[in-house]
This record gives structure tokens, sequence and C-alpha cells, in this order.
């Protein structure tokens, strides 16, 4: 594994990280492989989060033992410091550790400073200062966040989308953490599952040599693939290029990216799926999606009450209800062309 400077934490790190928002979905033993081997192959970075459910216990029960040879970054959504306190020691307990290395204020509305009125960041300092944290990181999905984050020199750590859909604006967010040596954790390189090209999106982000993708991996062989490119990067060539070219001009418009901040729904709305469902049809198998239960949930946009939450929380600004809206009548309508 290839190893980089983290910016300025100093920490020296392999340039393939894991994201760990899919363990959830295995059982505790696949997950227990999937880390271990994750580990075993060079992976020194991973990262989660106090909400994704099981995945920090999971972290924990794999890789205990070699604790100190990792680095650990996980996020709290917290709105209070107590309440941030209390999922720090949270995560300490899981992740069966005495210290986190970054720890991330998890897509804030407003990036958190120290003296701010709501506490958080001097909470934080804090406890980086007690030792249960070396550093302090970020999460955000908007740029003007993320650049916020970054230029005020509060923050170790962003993490931040980067991917062959970004803008050039968006990817020039690695330039300004360059300059401010702040390290990068670059999430929705397959944004949520869309691209399906794993070698494309591996070859794009290759050339960003400060950026650490953290790659979304759920199966033995998703991680073998990720491997295999660290171990013999793909060039960007014509080949490459024309698949990214490609998902640009069939993507250009408005698309989910399946962060999931817009759930629950209180409709029941499977929204990160169905937000996404005719670009799910045409890249994964069809049959999957065009199941009894699947058509059922579809159905569901039918009882969408236009609460406002869904489109109140996407952090790219999407009119939720009219995209799911879109993708029922293209659902549909594939379903009778069929």
């Amino acid at each position: 594994m290839e190893m980089i400077r983290f910016g300025r934490t100093g920490l020296s790190v392999g340039r393939t990280g894991m994201g760990c928002i899919p363990i959830q979905r295995i059982t505790y033993d696949e997950s227990t492989t999937l880390l271990r081997r994750a580990y075993e192959h060079g992976v020194t970075v991973f990262d989660t989060a106090n909400g994704y459910t099981t995945s920090e216990e999971r972290i924990g029960l794999a890789l205990a033992d070699v604790r100190h040879n990792i680095v650990l970054c996980t996020k709290s959504g917290a709105g209070t410091p107590a309440e941030l306190m209390a999922q720090l020691d949270n995560s300490l307990r899981m992740l069966r550790t005495d210290y986190i290395d970054v720890f991330q204020f998890h897509n804030s509305a407003n990036p958190p400073v120290p003296g701010g009125a709501d506490g958080l960041y001097d909470a934080l300092d804090a406890a980086r200062k007690a030792g249960k944290v070396r550093f302090i990181g970020i999460s955000a999905h908007k740029r003007a966040n993320a650049e916020m984050a970054v230029a005020s020199g509060f923050y170790d750590v962003l993490q931040f989308p980067f991917s062959y859909l970004s803008t050039p604006e968006e990817l020039a967010v690695a330039d300004l953490c360059r300059v401010h040596d702040v390290g990068i954790l670059g999430m929705k390189a397959l944004c949520g599952g869309i691209l399906t090209n794993a070698r494309a999106a591996f070859a794009f982000l290759r050339p960003m040599d400060n950026i650490v993708p953290i790659w979304g991996i759920q199966t033995v062989a998703q991680l073998d693939e990720i491997l295999g490119y660290e171990n013999a990067p793909p060039v960007l060539d014509d080949a490459l290029q024309a698949v990214i070219d490609a998902d640009r001009a069939e993507l250009a418009a408005e698309f989910c990216r399946a962060c999931g901040y817009c759930l629950p729904c209180p409709a029941q709305i499977p929204i990160p799926m169905a937000a996404r469902m005719k670009y799910l049809l045409r890249r994964m198998r069809a049959d999957v999606f065009q199941s009894p239960d699947w058509q059922a949930q579809m159905r569901r946009i039918d009882d969408c009450t236009w609460c406002g939450h869904c489109a109140a929380h996407c952090p790219y600004e999407l009119n939720v209800p009219a995209l799911l809206q879109q993708h029922q009548d293209d659902y549909f309508r594939q379903l009778t062309n069929n």
C-alpha cells in the first residue's frame, strides 16, 4: 500500500481507505472477515460514525488488537456539548479504544468554531486536550461549508465527496486543502453506487495525491477489486475516459447521491433508493428492483404529503418530492414496457 502524509496531522496513511457504512448490512462474521482482510492488505484508514448503527461495534470487534496500527475516524451529529460527549464516549466503547484519531462533526449546517454559541467546538477541543481525540475534522456535502471549514484553520481533516461527477469547483476543494495542509477523506467516489465502474473511478481520483478515498465496501470481491487497483493503479486512458464521459452525459441532471440525510420519511418511502431508481434499473440487475416488494415500495411515493422534511435536509438542495415522482413514473413505464 502506498502511503501519504495526511495533512498537518502528520499521520502516514495508506492511499486507500475503507468507508464502513456497508458493513452494517452483513453478518458480524462477514464484517470481521472483511475488515481483517482490508487491514492485512494494507488498509489503515477506517471511517465510520456514531449514527451508523453497528458499524463502530463491528470495527472494534475486528480490529481492537491492531488498534495502534490503524487510523480510526468517526463522527457525531450532536447538537449540544453534552450530547457530543455522550456520543464520543459511546464511540470509544464501541471501537474498543481510549482515543479516536479523527473525530468529525457530521455534516454540520454551520461548521462549529471556537467560542461559538453552540459550544460544540470547545467541547471537542477539550476532549482533544484530554487525550480522547487526536485531531478534529468535519464532513461536509456543501462546497461552501467545506471551503469555510478548511479556510478557518480550525480543522485538521475534511471529509468531502470527490468523484468524476464532481464539478471543477468541487474538485478545487482538494487544492484548497493542500494550501491549508488539511487532510482529506474522499467520500462518495462511486456516488452511492450510481457509478458502477470502480476502475474508472479509481483512475480518475488517483492523480489527486492528497485525497484518501474511503471506498464503501460490503463484499470480499469488492475489496479485492479495489486492492487490485491499489497494487497496480489503472491509468486514465481513452477507454476509461469514454466511460466517464458517458456517465457524465447521463447523470448531468440532478441526481440523488444516497447520503440518507432525507430520512426518516413519514410515508416510509425508501428515498435514497427510490430517488435513483431509473439509474439502478439500468446499471444493476433490473429484476431485483422489479419484484412485487419493490413495486409496493415505489407505490409509497403516492403517499408523499410534501411535508418538506426530505428537501429541507438534502445537502444537495434537491427537490426530492419532484425527483421521486420522476423516478416513479420512469419505473412503472419500464415495468409496463417489459
